[in-house]
């Protein structure tokens, strides 16, 4: 076998190793030498395929632009391969306590009131969300105060803990609003966090895409042929295969896009988070 296919993933949690050491087996089994490099955070992770040291990575969405404008910025591209069902067309929400206003009222209501925010790097808990109320003519520190809940930065909110103290200081009555993940939502009314009939949605986001496959500058093009292909190639009722696409959280991959990251892609200008090439700006960001 050739020297195997290295790929990059961020530990957000202790299940990646598990869930890395699956589709490591999954790809000898047919054939394709592969192995991985777990990273802390995923600037260095970014860093790494700029670098040559790794020859694909899984991104974040942040991460995707981060690699993008990066590699355009030595003239160089990457290539979003392929993705997860569940990683296309997501929302995030703006949750209250009952009893507020809703409908059009609502994001007008937050005047002079306090956001909760997940981490300072998360597109579906600050980033997309301060780009959407930006589109509606709110500006953080003008408008409303944004109280930001930073946890483990650098894991670009895969790690949901500031989404989960977000709505945790809104039924305390710390902050008046707080945004999450739809997705997130849910499992925090299942896991009482928010509970029954005590919260409503009153804004939700445009429709954004989440993590990709994320091919570095002069990866072996055949190599990652054959990865993409090994992966579009995995069914839900293999019972081989299900186990590892459950714990990726996925009933199916998909061919990569890069259509859905236009409003983190404004975020990030606006918020000055990255610079055009890929810098990082963001003054108070530690990872």
């Amino acid at each position: 076998m050739h020297a195997p296919l290295m790929m990059g993933a961020v530990a957000y949690a202790p299940k990646v190793v598990t869930i890395w050491e699956g589709f490591k087996e999954h790809f000898y089994q047919h054939g394709l030498a592969f192995d991985y490099v777990l990273f802390s955070n995923y600037e260095c992770q970014v860093e790494a395929q700029l670098d040559g040291r790794i020859a694909l990575a899984w991104n974040s969405p942040l991460a995707w632009i981060r690699a993008d404008r990066m590699a355009r910025a030595r003239g160089q591209q990457v290539h979003a391969v392929a993705m997860r069902d569940t990683d296309c067309d997501l929302h995030s929400v703006l949750v209250t306590r009952v009893g507020g206003a809703t409908g059009d009222a609502a994001l007008q209501a937050l005047r002079g009131k306090t956001v909760g925010f997940g981490a300072i790097d998360s597109p579906q808990a600050t980033l997309i969300p301060l780009d959407h109320l930006r589109q509606n003519g709110l500006l953080a520190g003008r408008d409303f105060r944004a109280q930001r809940f930073d946890v483990l930065g650098g894991k670009h909110g895969d790690h949901i803990g500031g989404e989960r103290d977000a709505a945790l200081a809104l039924m305390a009555g710390e902050v008046d609003a707080a945004w999450m993940i739809a997705g997130n939502y849910l499992a925090f009314s299942r896991e009482g966090v928010l509970p029954a009939g005590a919260t409503q949605i009153v804004a939700q986001t445009q429709a954004f895409d989440h993590c990709n496959f994320t091919t570095s500058p002069g990866a072996d093009a055949q190599h990652i042929a054959q990865f993409t292909a090994l992966l579009l190639a995995m069914r839900w009722d293999d019972p081989l295969v299900r186990p590892l696409l459950e714990l990726e959280g996925l009933t199916a991959w998909l061919p990569g896009r890069t259509s859905g990251y236009a409003a983190l892609e404004r975020a990030v200008d606006d918020e000055l988070f990255y610079d055009a090439q890929g810098t990082i700006r963001a003054a108070d960001y530690r990872y």
